[in-house]
């Protein structure tokens, strides 16, 4: 059966409970019966085989590296239905949204299951235009399943693992890539990440990138579209500039100014 995959999942988190007792209280942070249940159905209907281990762990989500029913490698992310703090920080990227205008904040599990409805839709709307993202596949209560990234089975690196191996030309495009995918997801998609830094990009061997972790991305007609848009820039131009020592950086005022040209040809045109 389909559920006996899952079980050496729930005979590790039992012996975690014997063997570590902080390491038992993480996983069971993350996979509680609510969850347990929303894998089992994401099995059930062939969207996930098997998972493995953690390939990306924070303080709201826990990410990991699982295979399809073609064998086909994903990224499952399991959002933690127990951070109250977390909560607080989620709303203000919610309402506002005129997409989730409807949304009426209720408990935490509520506003967590909203959370990820609202990752996959700016996955879909970014991957649908072009924006290099991981191509959503499904979602279901706290679970996001993603198309993997990585090889042989291990994620690309992230920038803030990696800049410090690259040359000043591979930094350029990195930069360069990072603006033009900026531009996309406002001028295209209408959406702004809401937190891009040197944490939610991965570099691809070329180099290339890929933008990640967009739950925040709010509609570019949220009432602090403007203020999370100047805080993505200067979050990016930081980085290179003090981090990477990159020196040719953009202006911020130059880049908001190429952004509303662009924002007001689309609605003139």
């Amino acid at each position: 059966m389909i559920d006996e995959d899952f079980e050496p999942i729930i005979k590790r988190r039992d012996l975690k409970r014997y063997k570590d007792k902080d390491l038992f209280e993480t996983v069971e942070e993350v996979f509680d019966t609510k969850t347990v249940m929303t894998i089992l159905y994401l099995m059930r209907k062939r969207i996930i085989r098997r998972m493995n281990g953690v390939i990306s762990a924070g303080k709201e989500a826990r990410v990991y590296l699982g295979f399809g029913w073609k064998n086909e490698p994903l990224a499952i992310k399991i959002y933690l239905t127990s951070s109250a703090v977390f909560k607080k920080g989620m709303l203000k990227y919610i309402i506002g949204d005129p997409r989730f205008e409807d949304f009426k904040p209720g408990d935490t599990r509520d506003i967590i299951y909203a959370w990820t409805r609202k990752e996959f839709r700016n996955l879909k709307r970014m991957y649908n235009i072009g924006v290099k993202v991981p191509r959503p596949i499904t979602f279901k209560n706290n679970v996001l399943v993603m198309e993997f990234m990585g090889e042989n089975n291990r994620r690309f690196p992230l920038l803030v693992e990696v800049y410090s191996h690259l040359s000043i030309d591979e930094l350029k495009k990195v930069y360069e890539y990072i603006l033009e995918e900026l531009f996309k997801i406002v001028c295209k998609a209408n959406l702004v990440h809401g937190d891009l830094s040197e944490y939610n990009v991965m570099v691809k061997p070329g180099p290339d990138i890929i933008i990640i972790d967009v739950s925040q991305a709010v509609h570019i007609d949220h009432p602090n579209s403007l203020e999370f848009l100047i805080r993505d820039i200067k979050n990016i131009n930081r980085f290179f500039r003090e981090e990477a020592g990159l020196n040719d950086i953009e202006n911020v005022d130059e880049i908001i100014g190429v952004i509303k040209k662009c924002l007001r040809s689309k609605r003139e045109g």
